[in-house]
């Protein structure tokens, strides 16, 4: 065979018996069958094997087995980012005519969906309080084909009584999908709470480092597989399996990072309760955040981000300037990673709630909390303290 066949096709190749603790990397689109009696093409690749590396190479399937096991589900779909996750929740169960229910503390681009492409195609989509709990049955129509629930809520951290929000869509057979990116999949359990299908933005704290975009979206049984399957096929949602990779590393580390972001961002949130410049923090764990009462229940820890909301006797221009003077809190979207980040709201829509432009999140990285806390008290400190 001539050199530039070998090229192609190699005889030489490395033993195959070598064992490692890390998942390998495997790139590739297509996939060699050994007859044309085995052709496939289809994305159930876990029942049937592999057919097409737009449906996942070995490592993305990987993520997915992982991502399903510790959040209890009957199979997790990796796409590219947590919004890829949403769009493909929606167009799995709305069509044109049908009705959909969102909190109106949904992620901001959820809402942007909504108003944008989703009423392009005839699917209409309610915004509602996401603190109405059982009186959810009360928006339910006849052609309601999905209810969304985010809890805590983004931003403004509102904890969603989930289970009879559940209860009132499953009583007229309507599925309910959650937003649980801020529990990681696991400080909430969305299966034991009934929910049909739990998404995350694996950008936050699976990869955990601000390095990587991708996103799950988990099932609770065959229905939902069959639902959704189909449609992230037709959608073409092929990831990085070098993401994945870092998204498998990430999560060997996700119990600890966990634990030390609750810790430090609980001492953080704590201290400002105390500064007479802030007018209220809102953190789960928190009694001044609207549902605590639901985390206490439902969760089993909190995480890395909450927000603030700077006294009334402060414009919006001072609290922009004090957050400008962070040092150690970058300015930047995002959460999840190993730096703390802040960002102001300053057209935030609430009905209802003016906030002013005061409210600012924080998400509570790796640092020492010390160090954050003397952050922002030289921030707080230049501030004007008329009363």
């Amino acid at each position: 065979m001539h050199w530039r066949s070998k090229l192609i096709h190699p005889n030489a190749h490395a033993p195959a018996n070598f064992r490692s603790l890390a998942t390998p990397t495997y790139r590739g689109s297509t996939v060699i069958f050994a007859r044309q009696a085995d052709v496939s093409d289809d994305w159930r690749q876990t029942e049937n094997g592999y057919s097409y590396g737009l449906y996942g190479t070995p490592t993305v399937l990987e993520l997915g087995a992982r991502i399903a096991e510790i959040e209890g589900a009957h199979h997790s779909f990796i796409v590219p980012g947590g919004q890829s996750a949403i769009s493909l929740i929606y167009l799995s169960f709305c069509a044109a005519g049908t009705h959909a229910l969102v909190p109106f503390t949904a992620y901001g681009p959820n809402q942007e969906l909504a108003c944008g492409l989703l009423q392009r195609l005839g699917i209409s989509v309610q915004a509602y309080d996401p603190l109405i709990g059982a009186g959810i049955a009360d928006l339910i129509r006849e052609n309601t084909a999905l209810i969304w629930v985010e809890s805590p809520g983004s931003v403004t951290m509102e904890i969603q009584d989930v289970p009879a929000m559940v209860a009132a869509a499953h009583a007229r057979k309507v599925p309910v999908a959650l937003d649980n990116t801020y529990s990681a999949g696991v400080l909430f359990d969305a299966f034991a709470h009934g929910v049909d299908v739990s998404m995350q933005a694996l950008t936050k704290y699976v990869g955990g480092h601000s390095d990587l975009l991708l996103g799950s979206v988990s099932v609770a049984d065959t229905r939902c597989y069959e639902a959704i399957g189909p449609v992230y096929k037709q959608l073409g949602m092929a990831v990085s399996p070098d993401d994945c990779s870092l998204a498998l590393r990430g999560l060997q580390t996700l119990g600890v990072r966990l634990e030390r972001l609750e810790r430090s961002t609980l001492e953080v949130a704590r201290w400002l309760a105390q500064r007479t410049e802030i007018k209220t923090v809102l953190h789960p764990a928190l009694e001044s955040c609207p549902g605590h009462e639901y985390w206490r229940r439902d969760f089993t820890g909190s995480a890395s981000i909450f927000s603030v909301v700077f006294d009334g006797r402060f414009s919006a221009g001072e609290v922009a300037g004090c957050a400008d003077r962070l040092k150690l809190f970058k300015i930047g979207f995002s959460w999840g990673g190993v730096t703390s980040l802040a960002i102001l709201y300053p057209n935030l829509d609430r009905p209802g709630v003016d906030y002013g432009g005061r409210l600012l999140r924080l998400n509570v990285g790796l640092e020492e909390p010390a160090d954050l806390i003397a952050d922002l008290a030289q921030a707080l400190l230049t501030l004007d303290t008329r009363v």
